[in-house]
């Protein structure tokens, strides 16, 4: 425990110091960008006695707890009305994902000559933790899996400032560090705001599994959250310290991971892995910037809502560069609960195709 801790506290350190040093320069998403790039490197350079960066999962999933209740705290008894108004964004989103999912699956299957079951896990643009977890049962080449979903993380994170800063200029990114100055600080918020935030946090997460939920942590705390706030019962703001704290950890966390990665073990498969993400992103990138143009949306908001980040990677970018989160976050869960609930059916039907092909 006493190293999981010391590995811990360095990452945070290391994640903190490049955050800080990328608001000098002006970076979009400084502490998100710095944390996960500063890890990776200092992961990768570590040598002898010097401990290698860890993220527990233990302290992501309070961390996500924590998110999961912000998230849901920015919906507000309009919700309802912009659900209805969102279906059109919510349909092409899905439409998006199937694109997305089949195109991927056809590049490594047809094209490259991958497994059906790999092909499959590798496309799937969503459930990061919970396809990697069952690919170590279904297929043997479970790290090409995890390097596939890392590089489609990795490549949101830094493609989506990019974007921020070429179309929006100078001017987007200093929008993005006002809305971040804007968020009240931890010490200027009452007592009773703090006990309401943690209170939803734990309540969601049991309430989640006690009832089963899909991603207690995640859901759980989203869920009763919203509820609170669509009802009008509480108020919760967005944190400073929290919203940082949480960039720093989930950027650290995915560097920690990346940095793991043996390149000269997984070189053969870079161009596979990398092509496969490019071509994800693309078909959801085309999708969003096609339905922005005919509704008039913010384009980079539609982009965040669509775009295969991961739901907290992704609401966390809205949160810093001051878009609608509830949009993105709304987005992001269904597309979520939908990869989550047709996983176990797709991968039946790809065991039972790869069966019958055998007999056959």
């Amino acid at each position: 425990m006493t190293n999981t801790l010391l590995r811990l506290g360095l990452t945070l350190a290391v994640a903190m110091l490049c955050g800080w040093l990328l608001t000098k320069l002006h970076i979009p998403a400084p502490y998100l960008l710095g944390s996960l790039l500063g890890v990776w490197a200092f992961g990768k350079l570590a040598r002898g006695p010097i401990p290698k960066p860890q993220v527990p999962r233990w302290f992501h999933i309070t961390v996500v707890l924590g998110l999961s209740v912000l998230i849901g705290a920015t919906f507000n008894p309009d919700i309802l009305h912009n659900a209805s108004v969102w279906t059109t964004s919510v349909l092409a989103m899905l439409l998006a994902t199937v694109l997305a999912t089949s195109g991927g699956y056809l590049y490594l299957r047809k094209l490259r000559g991958y497994d059906p079951m790999l092909s499959l896990l590798c496309s799937l643009p969503g459930g990061q933790a919970e396809v990697i977890a069952i690919s170590r049962d279904l297929v043997e080449k479970d790290y090409f899996v995890v390097f596939c979903h890392l590089l489609r993380v990795v490549s949101v994170f830094c493609l989506v400032p990019l974007v921020l800063a070429i179309s929006q200029g100078s001017e987007g990114v200093a929008n993005s560090y006002v809305a971040t100055n804007q968020i009240p600080s931890i010490f200027e918020l009452p007592p009773l705001t703090l006990i309401e935030f943690f209170g939803l946090a734990l309540g969601g997460y049991y309430i989640g599994k006690w009832i089963r939920l899909p991603l207690p942590h995640l859901l759980g705390p989203l869920l009763l959250s919203a509820i609170g706030h669509i009802s009008g019962l509480i108020e919760i703001p967005r944190i400073l310290e929290f919203v940082i704290l949480a960039q720093v950890t989930i950027g650290g966390a995915v560097g920690a991971r990346l940095s793991e990665v043996s390149f000269r073990e997984l070189s053969s498969y870079f161009f596979d892995a990398l092509f496969t993400a490019f071509l994800i992103i693309a078909i959801y990138g085309a999708c969003a910037f096609g339905l922005a143009h005919f509704t008039g949306i913010d384009s980079i908001k539609m982009l965040l809502a669509f775009i295969p980040g991961g739901l907290y990677e992704v609401t966390l970018l809205a949160l810093v560069f001051g878009f609608d989160v509830a949009f993105v976050g709304f987005h992001h869960t269904i597309r979520i609960i939908l990869i989550f609930l047709a996983l176990p059916v797709l991968v039946k039907f790809t065991q039972r195709s790869k069966a019958n092909k055998k007999m056959s």
